[in-house]
């Protein structure tokens, strides 16, 4: 391991003591209980199929991504805490990068193939945690899911883990990217039924097709959410 990948693993490894500390996991319930009596009344959020977050065991959380509200929301519905990949921007300030790691996040380096990360998020989600991992990537517009990438599959092929599809609805419209602030737009987030990864060791073929699937099941969501926040 070069001195490079070496530094990002200690990163990564920091970020996961940080989170899994006494004091972390009193700052994730507490941002989280804030955010669920300020921020989830205020976009008057409308809920469907979060029973689905209570599943024990480890899940691959794979919403649509339209604002940096999406992630927030999911948390919020959800009774267990959950991890997620962030970029490694958001760990260069020492006070943002302990309040990230403590709200779940692990640093990733964008627009490379980044295998600290990818391992990181692979021992995290064996170990029984659950993990957000956007299937588009960065934030996107509009109401149609284009493509996924195979991360998401990849991953639940290595870890058994079922993804679970999110589609969160209105986010864009309160809060799209370079916004400075929220708009009072209701939203919605519509979970949907777990996808169990097939079994065994997948070919390219085979992992794209996994990832049409898990495409067009989150489309069926996002729909879903969209009419659930305009209804």
């Amino acid at each position: 391991m070069g001195e490079t990948e070496s530094k990002r693993a200690r990163s990564v490894e920091w970020a996961r003591t940080v989170h899994d500390s006494r004091v972390g996991r009193a700052f994730y319930w507490v941002t989280v209980r804030l955010l669920r009596l300020t921020l989830m009344r205020w976009l008057r959020v409308r809920k469907q199929g979060t029973h689905h977050l209570a599943i024990e065991g480890p899940l691959i959380l794979a919403p649509v991504h339209r604002s940096n509200l999406d992630a927030i929301i999911v948390a919020c519905s959800a009774d267990r805490r959950i991890r997620a990949i962030g970029k490694e921007s958001l760990f260069t300030h020492p006070v943002f990068g302990w309040v990230n790691a403590a709200l779940g996040a692990i640093p990733v380096r964008r627009g490379e193939a980044d295998r600290v990360a990818m391992r990181a998020a692979q021992n995290i989600i064996s170990d029984g945690a659950m993990m957000i991992v956007f299937p588009e990537g960065t934030r996107q517009s509009g109401t149609e899911v284009i493509g996924v990438f195979d991360g998401t599959a990849y991953l639940a092929q290595k870890t058994g883990a079922p993804i679970i599809p999110i589609g969160v609805g209105g986010t864009e419209a309160a809060m799209a990217s370079g916004s400075k602030g929220i708009k009072r737009v209701r939203c919605s987030i519509v979970v949907g039924e777990p996808i169990t990864p097939p079994e065994g060791r997948l070919s390219q073929p085979q992992r794209r097709a996994f990832s049409e699937e898990v495409s067009a099941r989150l489309q069926v969501v996002f729909d879903e959410a969209i009419a659930l926040a305009n209804g």
